[in-house]
């Protein structure tokens, strides 16, 4: 599974293959590019000489029920055109898959992988979802560093020694929920096919969220280490040292957040998750978590913090993961006319039973699901098995323990006269009186 060299078709470099320096001894697979225009610009002119496979467009027709789902074949060729140091990155990619992920993960994206899991409270490591851009660099943590600059006062480079040294960085532990934006994004393609947001490369399902305990240094600590902020310094730009490909141009990873969010420790700089070090797959050895805002934003394989005046201009933040109104239609959209989605808005979903489940009941039917908000907790969760009109409350001890900015479990055993086909409904409500839409399912 997963060979270096797309399957589909024999890939022939065209002319002399084309190499590319790794940045730094024991950063295999990390090619610095955002300092040096003059090798990004000759990675686009490698990029424009071939005719890569356009974006399958499964919205109009059936998704394949294949594990993986979808491979990624063009995601392949454009690291296999980038010559030797990162042909070999899917490869290398899928194997830590194989390594550290559940037999049981659906994959939904082989290359650069997405994954989501099977459903608890706190996610085990091997079941937490993946939602990577790029291949897995591999990192030596004895070499690591990574550069604070920009808007400080102090700029610095940092070794991971350096900062689990409790003498300098006081620990930080927090138990955090992730979710992609993207989360449940299959539900439009079956309900809205050609009308909803279908970006192919991650058809997500319910599964796309996970909670862990992360451990780590917070960032505003590694700020004030750094002097503080300079006149200016309004927003926290991140750096991965995976490769990123957008419309023929390359990429390091890039995002931002408003220091706001550092201000009050809502960042952190992770380097152990339910208190293991961070599996290569999720950013080892060091990674961003930021609590609340889509998982976007919690940069993995972090190697630059950069203190910036506005947001990042990086096509991560600035055309990807963007929010339109209901009046621009999708193909008439631009990139101004949306802007970044950052708080993860209230969410809940059904996990069991699955859509088109047939079940033989008593009176009475097992839900299971979980209930989250990017802004504070779930208070109220309330599931119907008629299509939204009668509604019941799961009662308080079905729901798992509070935590701010972490989702709430829940279970429930809904009364049920009828049989034959049925359509069940969550939705739930959070601190704020924030409230989620209805999730449905069919049995």
């Amino acid at each position: 599974m997963a060979p270096a060299e797309p399957n589909h078709a024999p890939f022939k470099v065209q002319g002399e293959e084309p190499y590319f320096a790794e940045e730094l001894e024991g950063w295999n697979g990390y090619i610095e590019w955002e300092k040096y225009p003059e090798k990004k610009k000759q990675a686009a002119e490698i990029l424009s000489r071939y005719d890569f496979p356009v974006p399958p467009e499964f919205q109009l027709e059936p998704l394949p029920k294949t594990n993986p789902i979808l491979e990624g074949v063009r995601w392949k060729y454009y690291h296999y055109a980038m010559g030797p140091t990162l042909k070999n990155v899917p490869e290398i990619s899928w194997k830590y898959v194989q390594k550290e992920k559940s037999p049981d993960m659906i994959h939904v994206l082989e290359f650069p992988y997405n994954g989501e899991p099977p459903r608890t409270e706190i996610t085990p490591n091997e079941d937490f979802f993946v939602r990577n851009h790029g291949g897995i660099p591999e990192i030596d943590a004895e070499k690591f560093v990574f550069d604070v600059g920009g808007l400080v006062n102090d700029p610095k480079k940092i070794t991971l020694k350096e900062l689990q040294d409790e003498s300098i960085f006081p620990r930080m532990s927090k138990t955090a929920s992730l979710q992609c934006s993207g989360t449940r994004r299959i539900e439009q393609i079956h309900e809205y096919p050609g009308d909803g947001d279908e970006l192919i490369n991650a058809p997500w399902a319910e599964g796309a969220i996970g909670t862990a305990r992360w451990t780590g240094v917070s960032l505003k600590k590694v700020i004030k280490y750094c002097g503080g902020l300079k006149d200016g310094g309004k927003h926290v730009e991140f750096y991965g040292a995976d490769t990123y490909f957008k419309k023929g141009n390359v990429y390091n990873y890039a995002v931002s957040v408003p220091y706001r969010k550092v201000k009050i420790h809502e960042v952190m700089l992770a380097w152990e998750m339910n208190g293991k070090p961070l599996p290569r797959i999720h950013g080892y050895p060091l990674r961003v978590v930021v609590f609340g805002f889509i998982g976007a934003r919690s940069c993995k394989w972090l190697y630059k913090i950069n203190v910036i005046g506005q947001p990042s201009l990086a096509p991560v933040q600035m055309k990807e993961y963007i929010y339109y109104s209901p009046q621009i239609g999708k193909h008439n959209n631009t990139y101004s006319n949306g802007f970044s989605i950052q708080t993860m808005p209230v969410s809940s979903a059904i996990m069991t039973p699955l859509n088109h489940d047939q079940i033989i009941h008593d009176g009475k039917i097992k839900l299971t699901g979980w209930a989250y908000s990017g802004s504070g907790w779930p208070e109220r969760v309330e599931v119907s098995g008629d299509g939204g009109n009668i509604w019941y409350e799961v009662p308080f001890d079905k729901l798992s323990k509070k935590v701010y900015y972490s989702w709430r479990v829940w279970e429930y055993d809904l009364p049920v006269d009828a049989e034959g086909w049925l359509e069940f409904c969550v939705r739930c409500w959070d601190n704020a009186l924030n409230a989620s839409s209805p999730r449905r399912i069919a049995l």
